[in-house]
């Protein structure tokens, strides 16, 4: 089995639920088993501003599935929560992106392995090194020190009972 980090994200239609939906189709996947799951994490959007903050977690999995396999199925969780890709950079009911699998590097028109953003994205970042601050990130280091490094755009943690997501 693989470790992969799953991103996931939403700032439409009750985020904390559609986070927690994401977390059960994670949990559901074949050849898959979800390890553990940060904390909300609460952020501006990385995109236009005329919309509302993104909740963000970041979910470990251990998987049998090839990468491009994980990738299809997170995209079908996607859409059965309503995602629909209308405006790039814009709101969305739920996001799910493969961040890091093992030690796999993958880039092609569809997938980039690790995460082409995770560098300056603080929300990814600061969920994940809640998780495993020690994952060494192919070709980029440890979370934690990518974290540290990593420039600040506003992601807090989220603690109130109705922002948790269930644990696995």
């Amino acid at each position: 089995m693989t470790v992969a980090f799953v991103g996931l994200g939403s700032n439409l239609d009750d985020p904390p639920a559609r986070l927690r939906a994401g977390l059960a189709g994670l949990r559901g996947l074949r050849l898959t088993s979800l390890q553990a799951c940060s904390r909300l994490y609460l952020s501006p959007p990385m995109g236009p501003q005329d919309q509302p903050d993104y909740y963000n977690a970041v979910a470990c999995l251990e998987t049998d599935l090839q990468p491009h396999e994980l990738l299809t199925a997170l995209q079908a969780i996607e859409v059965a929560e309503g995602r629909r890709r209308v405006r790039p950079w814009g709101p969305r009911t739920l996001d799910l992106d493969l961040l890091s699998m093992g030690d796999i590097r993958v880039m092609s028109a569809t997938l980039a392995l690790p995460h082409s953003g995770v560098l300056e994205r603080d929300f990814v970042l600061a969920p994940w090194a809640e998780i495993a601050p020690d994952y060494v990130v192919p070709g980029l280091g440890p979370v934690a020190q990518l974290l540290h490094d990593c420039p600040a755009r506003g992601a807090r943690p989220l603690d109130e009972p109705q922002t948790r997501l269930e644990t696995p």
